[in-house]
């Protein structure tokens, strides 16, 4: 019974030995030659083997972890993947050396109970960097580990570029032989690739596994591919509960790529082929199960379909179906893909779309933005930010349109603000960094202002809607009804996300219903231009900023901006002062979660009306005050505060006496004494003058708290409401 580890780096599932001091991890970043291995094996009785299998994997490490210490290399403290061995090392002699003393080695052991284990190991050099003291992360490793991918177990598999480093200096009885140029897991450049051959070690070990050895029509890639190794996990584990699985995603979201490098990485689990069916130069639906049938390379018999002639090829077949761009041929997929589930039961369809297919069984797997910084870590050093695939994303493109390209401790924040400012959209990086070819990351993060205008120029040979930021989101938008487009852009007023009730309230009229709000924003996000996020057991929605500033640009266009605004500002206002009461109940922290949630709705809500409507700016602030003070937001009150008051009537009238108080209030918090209680004298004027018995009882008791410290004598004589005199005692 064949048994095969996954491919994994050294994890804490197995233990291995303490190697001293050359564990430590103390190479620099800079050219390192990679050592990366795995186990492969074979047993008559799996069950019968099953402790001495998990002895002889410990021993096996051990093996490899000795060796890499013996010849000055350093094991990475962790790598993320788990069971395997790692090993970096400052030349690449001193890592061949190791690879052959673990490969004699391993050979030489009489493994017990049938066993038959053998290593794989593959080494690469490479500019490496550092993701801290204790781990590289970047290309060169991940170049490494798909060239040892496509080892079999006793390989050891060397680059083009490790092997001419170490060619005029071989040790005894060593000789490379030339496998050939082979296209490795990433889909990127393929690769020269040497194995090492020696007289104790099998002279034979079978051809390699690369995507040339099994049946595919996958195209190359000319740039890298960049994290997503989590995605692929979880996708890889998806393939095998369901047959259907679509990738759906905004435009630019990586949905693409994704696919190609997920199946890039079945291609073993389907001997029958994984066929990629690349859907975006078609417009006429009929022709979708003929673009299939081209890349099977079948024909229809008489009297059959093109769609019966592809599922009567693939019937038998243990293959995989990849269809690639398929939001505008959503019906002709859905059939094909249906039919050819029906026809095939050993057929897996993988798609990607901004909208789901609708087939009964299909799986809906929304491609996540990439991995970003945590606002909190945007002014980490450049090591600590380049974990992030968003972040790495960025270099590795900036890097390609200048070679020069340095990141820096420096201007690294910048690349964290501008990743973070894109959502972590792939399209929108590529075309981010696409404009380091003449511009700093500071001057790109500046002009995100204006993304639609900056981030153009992509690729000639790449689909014309990847061509620039505005082009992927115009495909998005043309697809969409003309009910959905005004929602979509009626929902550009909201900032930080909204609820359904809010957009309701928002963005319903004459031609929007609000029944029909909730129908229709479901249909936006199965689009892909909404995303859904459950909090707490509440859902809200939010777009993506790229896709916020868009609708923007279309609600000006429509002429429905200021109404939009409008009717977005009294929303938050009504929200506002339906919850201030409530603050002062037992329920207090569920409503200042429902605030905290529309933060940024309220600061926008209140710029509005500052702008148009000073009394429902002091209402809004007002309605706030509480909000501000248990939040500890007082910087944030006292600017909404002066901004109302200068914005509305000076004349006196309760409200402003209670804007006012309510700007002293905060002042007094912040240790601004003197201001405070001029604040609050002005609001107990006014009070006083309009009749408003509350209003003056609230400023009287202020002012007492106020001046208690400064002046304990006159803070009582306010506290009672008394005026001073020089023959009344104090209290």
């Amino acid at each position: 019974m064949a048994w095969t580890q996954t491919p994994l780096i050294w994890g804490e599932s197995l233990s291995g030995p303490e190697i001293g001091e050359s564990s430590r991890f103390h190479l620099p970043a800079g050219t390192v030659t990679f050592l990366l291995s795995d186990i492969e094996g074979s047993t008559r009785s799996w069950a019968r083997s099953a402790n001495a299998m998990a002895g002889a994997v410990a021993d096996c490490h051990a093996i490899l972890v000795r060796a890499i210490a013996e010849h000055d290399g350093v094991r990475p403290v962790e790598q993320g993947e788990g069971d395997s061995v790692v090993g970096a090392f400052s030349r690449a002699s001193d890592a061949l050396a190791a690879a052959l003393q673990a490969q004699l080695e391993l050979r030489s052991v009489a493994w017990p109970d049938a066993l038959d284990l053998r290593v794989r190991i593959a080494l690469h050099t490479a500019d490496a960097q550092l993701r801290d003291e204790g781990n590289y992360f970047g290309l060169a490793l991940s170049r490494c580990a798909r060239l040892r991918a496509i080892a079999r177990g006793g390989q050891t598999v060397l680059s083009r570029t490790t092997r001419d480093l170490i060619v005029d200096r071989l040790p005894d009885d060593v000789v490379l032989i030339d496998c050939g140029v082979h296209r490795l897991r990433d889909l990127g450049r393929p690769e020269n690739v040497f194995a090492l051959m020696h007289p104790d070690l099998d002279g034979d070990v079978g051809p390699l596994r690369s995507l040339d050895a099994f049946p595919n029509n996958l195209p190359g890639q000319l740039t890298t591919f960049i994290g997503r190794d989590e995605e692929l996990a979880r996708l890889r584990e998806a393939i095998g509960e369901t047959r259907l699985l679509t990738l759906t995603g905004a435009g630019g979201a990586g949905k693409t790529r994704l696919a190609l490098q997920l199946a890039a990485d079945l291609l073993e689990r389907f001997p029958d082929g994984v066929w990629w069916v690349d859907l975006a130069p078609i417009s006429d639906p009929d022709l979708v199960a003929e673009a299939l049938a081209g890349v099977l390379g079948v024909r229809p018999l008489p009297s059959m379909t093109m769609l019966e002639a592809c599922a009567n090829y693939l019937s038998s077949a243990r293959a995989l179906v990849a269809l690639d761009n398929t939001e505008h041929l959503l019906a002709a997929s859905a059939e094909v893909a249906e039919a050819l589930l029906h026809a095939c039961p050993d057929l897996i369809v993988v798609a990607t779309s901004r909208t789901p297919l609708g087939v009964p069984g299909e799986t809906d797997w929304r491609v996540p933005p990439l991995s970003l910084p945590p606002p909190e870590r945007r002014r980490d050093t450049v090591e600590a930010l380049g974990q992030f695939d968003a972040v790495r994303l960025f270099i590795e493109r900036a890097r390609k349109a200048r070679p020069n390209f340095a990141v820096t401790n420096d201007n690294a924040p910048a690349v964290a603000e501008i990743c973070m400012e894109l959502d972590g959209l792939p399209l929108a990086i590529e075309l981010a960094a696409a404009r380091a070819r003449m511009m700093s990351v500071e001057q790109i993060a500046a002009g995100l202002g204006d993304r639609f205008h900056l981030l153009t120029g992509g690729t000639r040979t790449v689909l014309p809607r990847h061509q620039t930021l505005r082009a992927s989101v115009d495909w998005s938008h043309e697809l969409l009804s003309d009910a959905e487009r005004t929602l979509l852009r009626r929902l550009s007023v909201f900032a930080g996300g909204f609820t359904l009730d809010l957009a309701e309230a928002v963005c319903s009229d004459n031609l929007l219903a609000p029944v029909a709000i909730l129908d229709l924003l479901t249909s936006l996000v199965d689009k892909s231009l909404v995303l859904a996020e459950d909090r707490a057991g509440a859902v809200r929605y939010r777009l993506l900023e790229t896709v916020r500033q868009y609708g923007v640009e279309r609600l000006l266009a429509a002429g429905e901006a200021d109404m939009a605004r409008d009717r977005h500002r009294d929303a938050m206002l009504d929200l506002a002062e339906q919850i201030a009461p409530q603050l002062h109940t037992l329920r207090q922290r569920e409503w200042l979660t429902v605030l905290d949630g529309e933060a940024a709705n309220l600061t926008v809500a209140l710029e509005r009306a500052a702008d148009t409507d000073g009394e429902r700016a002091l209402r809004l602030s007002v309605a706030l005050t509480f909000w501000w003070r248990l939040r500890g937001l007082l910087r944030a009150g006292e600017r909404g505060f002066t901004r109302a008051l200068d914005a509305a009537d000076p004349k006196p009238f309760s409200l402003r006496s209670q804007a006012l108080w309510g700007l002293g209030y905060l002042r007094g918090l912040l240790g601004d004494f003197p201001m405070a209680i001029a604040h609050t004298e002005e609001a107990r004027a006014i009070a006083e003058e309009v009749g408003d018995q509350a209003a003056l009882g609230r400023s009287i008791c202020s002012l007492a708290f106020l001046r208690l410290l400064p002046d304990p004598v006159g803070a009582c004589l306010h506290l009672t409401g008394l005026r001073p005199s020089p023959t009344r005692r104090a209290c």
